[in-house]
């Protein structure tokens, strides 16, 4: 069984191509097995391309706890470049199915090579119950609520996974290993949820860490950037239509969230090694 280990901006998974055939039967244990860094390949989770009957190609992504995610903004980058640079697609502009609907991307190449990837993620959903987060309100943007046995001011947004946002002075300083369960495993969050902890650099720019349910923390969440961006224009700190950097622990990621509530995402996407598993 062949695999490519990819990563963007450090936020790693080990992709399988399943355009041909499909022999994964099992991909939750699998997940779980070869993204252990001990015993395993090593990464946040596996990711599967598949052939697709209404868009060019098909996502399925698993995370290290072996869940089903929905979507993974990193992951459709990396896709991109595979599919492009591995000779599946000669487009400029794919079509990826996901979970979380269709999304289009635009491959940015140099000859043969894809330098980096435009991803349009859709719509934010910012409806309480559509994320899903449990509260009396219709929406949580920038509110406090209790998180059992603390409270905390945060904004929640789905960007086809659910995120809660905490704008924060210094994220360096943060234990995350300590904060991020108390806020992945949250009574008010039914599926659980990814937690992004954000400094507020200038108008223009932020840095975050993040909790990814199912992982623990990671070098970058692409959603979570996606979501970070929607959050502080909700609160008031950046502004729609201008280019948002979004600094990771493995790099920067631009989005930008648009007046009609698009939210477009823009980063690169790299090749590690080649494996086999026998």
């Amino acid at each position: 069984m062949k695999f490519t280990k990819m990563h963007g901006l450090g936020n790693d998974y080990i992709y399988f191509d399943c355009t041909r055939s499909n022999d994964i039967t099992d991909p939750e244990k699998l997940s779980k097995e070869l993204s252990h860094r001990n015993f395993g390949v090593g990464g946040d989770g596996i990711v599967l391309i598949l052939r697709s009957e209404i868009a060019d190609f098909r996502m399925r992504m698993f995370n290290a706890d072996g869940s089903e995610g929905k979507m993974c903004g990193n992951a459709t980058r990396c896709i991109g470049k595979y599919v492009f640079e591995r000779g599946l697609t000669d487009k400029h502009t794919i079509t990826l199915e996901t979970l979380a609907g269709i999304k289009t991307l635009k491959l940015f190449t140099n000859r043969e090579t894809v330098e980096s990837v435009e991803v349009d993620m859709g719509k934010a959903v910012l409806q309480a119950e559509e994320i899903p987060v449990i509260s009396q309100e219709k929406t949580v943007i920038g509110q406090m609520v209790d998180l059992g046995g603390f409270s905390e001011k945060i904004t929640c947004v789905s960007m086809g996974n659910p995120h809660c946002i905490l704008f924060c002075n210094n994220v360096d300083e943060l234990d995350l290993k300590k904060v991020g369960p108390k806020f992945e495993n949250s009574k008010i969050f039914p599926d659980r949820v990814n937690t992004e902890f954000v400094e507020i650099i200038d108008d223009t720019t932020l840095k975050m860490r993040v909790w990814e349910r199912g992982s623990g923390e990671t070098m970058a969440c692409g959603t979570g950037a996606c979501a970070v961006a929607v959050a502080a224009v909700l609160n008031g700190f950046c502004q729609r239509d201008t280019e948002i950097t979004v600094k990771l622990l493995g790099g920067d990621l631009l989005i930008k969230y648009m007046t009609d509530e698009t939210v477009y995402m823009r980063g690169p996407a790299t090749f590690v090694f080649d494996g086999e598993i026998i």
